[in-house]
């Protein structure tokens, strides 16, 4: 029995509980990274309108932020921990950079209460799929095929510029992350439950790409509700 199986045994703390309690670590230095590229990118006015002024390194950035999303999930079983961690460190950078853009747009009040209401449905959420008996596994595929739907509602209603149809979009879209929260948090508690804690590398790569799940969650929810409720700056 490894050191940290016996203070586990020791402890009566579950195999569940050491797990979600990294990932929620990692999750919180990924937004804490985020929010300080954001914040950095946004104190620069030259850097800020370079990136949001120069349509290839926009492009550029979100070709690299689905690529490090596909890479982590694809693959991250391949990976050492170190390096896992270096990719969903640099996703959370790249993000920061792109949502400094929100603070061109929206006001600062805005982007509190957003993400404030965010902060607090996370967490309603997570908490409701910790605790719940009921198996949310049937309610997560509805969810992921209504996130299908609404992504290829996104790119009809390119073409088509509706109001009304990107108000009911954006609205579906709370709704299924709001789910997908709860969801999501289920299911990595049940991956903790048989977590091999006698394998650093094997718990720091699940911990990271269940840190990249609710971290996608969340940014998704703020950027839904900064959307249905912000306010833009005048």
């Amino acid at each position: 029995m490894s050191p940290t199986t016996r203070t586990i045994a020791q402890s009566g703390v579950s195999a569940a509980s050491v797990y979600m309690r990294q990932v929620y670590q990692w999750m919180t230095v990924g937004m804490a990274l985020t929010a300080a590229v954001a914040y950095g990118v946004t104190s620069s006015p030259d850097l800020q309108q370079t990136i949001l002024d120069n349509s290839l390194i926009t492009v550029a950035l979100i070709i690299a932020q689905f690529g490090l999303v596909i890479a982590l999930s694809a693959a991250v079983h391949k990976m050492s921990g170190q390096t896992a961690t270096g990719l969903f460190l640099l996703y959370s950078a790249l993000t920061g950079a792109m949502l400094s853009s929100v603070f061109v747009v929206y006001s600062t009040a805005s982007i509190s209460n957003a993400f404030l209401t965010t902060a607090g449905t996370f967490l309603a959420m997570s908490l409701y799929g910790t605790v719940t008996k009921r198996d949310l596994t049937a309610f997560g595929s509805f969810l992921f095929m209504g996130l299908i739907g609404i992504v290829i509602a996104m790119l009809v209603n390119i073409f088509l510029q509706s109001t009304l149809m990107d108000f009911i979009i954006t609205c579906l879209g709370v709704l299924i992350f709001t789910g997908l929260t709860a969801y999501d948090t289920q299911k990595l508690r049940r991956f903790g439950e048989t977590a091999p804690l006698n394998d650093g590398t094997a718990v720091r790569r699940g911990a990271i790409l269940g840190a990249l799940t609710l971290y996608l969650d969340f940014i998704n929810l703020f950027l839904l509700l900064l959307r249905l409720f912000g306010t833009n700056r005048n």
